[in-house]
């Protein structure tokens, strides 16, 4: 199973008997595709060896805030910007307490208070500990702040008292992640994406081009690695850093996109073709800079290889989505492209002042055999993540 492919987990564990669980959970994680880093409070080696943690996970444990080997030793820092998600398991009364007033004292809490990743909490302690109103009210705080909880379960506990304070089983609270995270549609699969424009070049120092920003192939490729894919992204000329655990090969040619697409065909699931690759190019090179005076008349241009068309033209080919830029009959041109080039999905938006290229925000219309999607303007970021979900529901 990979429902958890591209995942980063920090796996916080802290002091109680419950701990020895945290080991059978590590392996439940890692089984499902997820890289696991574990954090250990002091209180937890009293229960389970970090050895164990290294062992199942594969990586040494954190237990330090101030951690000499880390980058300018700010470890907590580069664990809170690495995870996608953090779970605590078990939970203690006294963790609960610190969480909920942003406390900052052991690397745990620290790199709680310093991610943005959701954070799932599963508690264990004693049934009166759980039930007394301090902890009850710690647990309403820490909802309000946006912090997850998945159980505890009623039964007996190591004390010989019956009642709610047990950790769930490992099991359970992979269920709860995945049932809570709907980031998972493209799980094990390979997803192939260009962006940004094409230069064709007319001399040393002169180019045909677009205004394609890149943004929203860029955005495509952050999204489908977030939905659990592998994403290899073929980069015309950007100003934009490659998304974390994207691989990324930079073009500058349509001929050079077109070669590097197609050496990656046979063996992807999914090809989005997002970039602005450049209908023509210059039938011929000047290898010296063209002085002004030299330019005797038009430039002549020749047709450049269709590459989306292409790749659906492929004897293995993948799930292939295309893009679409209009600036007037925007509708007709699009579902004529979905036909002539055998395409499994195209989204086309309008282009033109203020719309589409080097904007941060894109609306347009998602089309495929089965019916239509439209969307209205938003955040290229956002965009993407609906765009990646609906291809996820369809592929």
């Amino acid at each position: 199973m990979s429902q958890l492919a591209n995942k980063r987990i920090i796996l916080g564990i802290t002091g109680g008997i419950a701990a020895y669980k945290s080991a059978d959970l590590v392996r439940r994680l890692k089984e499902r595709g997820a890289d696991v880093r574990v954090v250990m409070t002091q209180g937890a080696k009293a229960f389970i060896t970090p050895l164990t943690l290294q062992a199942l996970s594969g990586y040494p444990v954190h237990d330090e805030l101030l951690d000499p080997s880390a980058e300018a030793g700010m470890g907590h820092i580069e664990l809170a910007r690495w995870a996608d998600h953090i779970i605590i398991a078990p939970a203690s009364a006294n963790t609960l307490a610190r969480l909920s007033q942003g406390a900052a004292d052991d690397l745990l809490s620290t790199v709680c208070l310093a991610s943005t990743a959701p954070v799932l909490l599963a508690p264990a302690m004693n049934q009166a500990m759980w039930s007394h109103a301090a902890t009850q009210k710690n647990v309403r705080v820490l909802t309000g702040l946006g912090y997850h909880f998945v159980g505890p379960a009623e039964g007996s506990q190591a004390c010989g008292d019956v009642g709610y304070g047990r950790m769930v089983e490992p099991n359970d609270i992979v269920a709860h992640l995945l049932e809570s995270s709907t980031t998972h549609s493209l799980s094990g699969q390979h997803v192939l994406i260009t962006a940004g424009p094409t230069q064709e070049p007319i001399d040393p120092v002169r180019y045909l081009t677009n205004r394609s920003s890149g943004k929203m192939g860029y955005a495509l490729a952050q999204s489908a690695i977030a939905a659990g894919a592998r994403v290899t992204l073929i980069s015309g000329p950007v100003h934009l850093d490659v998304p974390d655990r994207v691989t990324c090969h930079g073009v500058r040619t349509a001929d050079e996109m077109y070669e590097a697409v197609m050496s990656h065909v046979g063996t992807c699931d999914i090809m989005i073709a997002c970039a602005a690759v450049s209908d023509m190019k210059p039938a011929s090179r000047q290898h010296a800079k063209v002085k002004k005076n030299e330019f005797t008349g038009d430039i002549k241009v020749t047709e450049n290889r269709d590459i989306v068309k292409a790749v659906a033209a492929h004897q293995d080919k993948p799930y292939t989505v295309g893009f679409a830029a209009e600036t007037n009959d925007v509708m007709t041109h699009a579902k004529s492209k979905l036909s002539d080039k055998a395409l499994d999905m195209i989204f086309v938006n309008e282009v033109g002042e203020n719309k589409g290229f080097e904007s941060d925000n894109n609306a347009g219309v998602a089309i495929w055999n089965q019916g239509e999607r439209e969307f209205t303007s938003m955040p290229k970021t956002r965009l993407a993540d609906e765009i990646i979900k609906l291809i996820g529901e369809n592929v």
